[in-house]
């Protein structure tokens, strides 16, 4: 069945037994300079996005972490759909070298709109949760099945939707974009066109996503102050507990 199939090429291509030949364009590098950009945006993204989950083992303690981390998340992560509709778009449109390399697999392509949907559902609705402050994010604008629905539920909501994908799409690319970061070309001294480019590209994003952060930590000083309410209440009903 054509299901089978799938899995058996996105398995395939998870596991390192089967790989795209990405051909190189002078310049830019074509698909391989997409792909070591695409690949090193991973790799940032997984590193921050790993942090944040630490947080959530705290999230009140830590939450100006949660929230400085989760700002950093958003400029790789729109870069990184820049690269991979940008290269997914020249294959459609039959760019030479990108059709030439090819899809991912199908498992893949489906899982890609998810994850780009997810993230960006997750990293917007916690912006908005910065934007609200902490009493109008509590505040419910709809009721669903005798549920109460607020801001602050809706980026749980998209948090666990944004879990399940992102973790099925890592594993089918994790062991691949690290053979990318880790080849090393055939000859001695050959190098991929285009690096200069990519560099400044991440050096870029790097620098919007530290900018970002540091601004956003002013107005996001109410859900600060709203932490360290409820954890001193807290403090205080388990000192009178103690008594």
């Amino acid at each position: 069945m054509r299901w089978r199939e799938w899995a058996r090429d996105a398995a395939g291509e998870a596991l390192g037994r089967q790989r795209r030949a990405d051909p190189v364009v002078p310049g830019s590098g074509g698909p391989a300079g997409n792909a070591r950009l695409t690949a090193w945006l991973g790799a940032i993204l997984l590193v921050l996005f790993l942090v944040e989950l630490v947080t959530l083992l705290d999230v009140r303690g830590l939450l100006s972490w949660h929230i400085a981390v989760g700002v950093l998340l958003v400029p790789p992560a729109l870069i990184k759909t820049a690269t991979t509709s940008w290269r997914i778009a020249g294959y459609y449109l039959r760019r030479p070298a990108y059709h030439q390399a090819g899809p991912p697999p199908m498992v893949l392509r489906v899982l890609g709109p998810l994850v780009v949907l997810t993230t960006l559902a997750v990293l917007g609705s916690g912006l908005a949760l910065v934007a609200l402050g902490p009493d109008a994010s509590r505040t419910a604008f709809a009721t669903l099945l005798g549920f109460r629905i607020d801001a602050l539920t809706v980026h749980q909501a998209t948090f666990a939707a944004w879990a399940v994908v992102t973790g099925l799409h890592t594993l089918g690319r994790l062991v691949p974009a690290f053979r990318i970061l880790t080849h090393r070309p055939a000859r001695p001294g050959a190098r991929l066109p285009g690096g200069v480019k990519r560099g400044s590209v991440l050096v870029a994003t790097l620098a919007a996503a530290g900018l970002a952060a540091g601004l956003l930590l002013g107005p996001a000083a109410p859900w600060l102050s709203d932490s360290q309410l409820h954890f001193h209440h807290a403090r205080g009903i388990e000192h009178t507990d103690r008594h």
